[in-house]
């Protein structure tokens, strides 16, 4: 997918789209164990925290219209994970399966490794996220395990697989 740019805080189109695209998979799907979307103040916040924490933040935009997001922030709070990211793929539904999620992995990596992280996880919601998962193993990510019944959604406990790249593999 061409035109991926990073997330340019004064273009507010992106952090609405954004917005929607999230709540979507919020109400909709098992990625995010949210359960209730976040307003656009929340996401604008979000954005800003990440923005000002210098993690990549890309936008993938085909004519001008937001396809999907990407994200690495922090793994964990404590100082030792400094140098570990944790990436969020979110894709428009009206746009899901043309390599937008795909472009956007590939180039979080790229922007991941070139600001000096170590380390990216992958936390996915749900097992059965297939795409996801295989998403990740194509990009060279490990299964390093999965916890089970751990999150509560749609009046089902679901797992969570965790997965990792070392970025100083190439």
């Amino acid at each position: 997918m061409e035109n991926i740019r990073s997330l340019d805080p004064a273009r507010p189109g992106d952090i609405s789209a954004i917005t929607e695209i999230y709540g979507h998979h919020v109400l909709y799907g098992r990625a995010s164990f949210e359960t209730e979307p976040p307003t656009l103040a929340e996401m604008t916040g979000r954005i800003d925290n990440l923005l000002a924490g210098g993690y990549p933040v890309l936008v993938a935009e085909h004519d001008g219209t937001v396809l999907g997001y990407a994200y690495a922030g922090p793994h964990k709070a404590r100082n030792g994970y400094r140098l570990t990211v944790e990436d969020s793929i979110y894709v428009h539904p009206d746009a899901s399966r043309r390599g937008i999620g795909r472009a956007l992995l590939q180039a979080l990596i790229i922007s991941a490794r070139e600001k000096g992280y170590r380390q990216m996880m992958a936390v996915i919601g749900d097992s059965g996220n297939t795409p996801s998962i295989e998403l990740h193993r194509a990009h060279g990510f490990c299964h390093i395990g999965t916890a089970r019944k751990i999150g509560f959604k749609f009046g089902k406990f679901l797992d969570v697989v965790y997965m990792q790249l070392d970025l100083d593999e190439q």
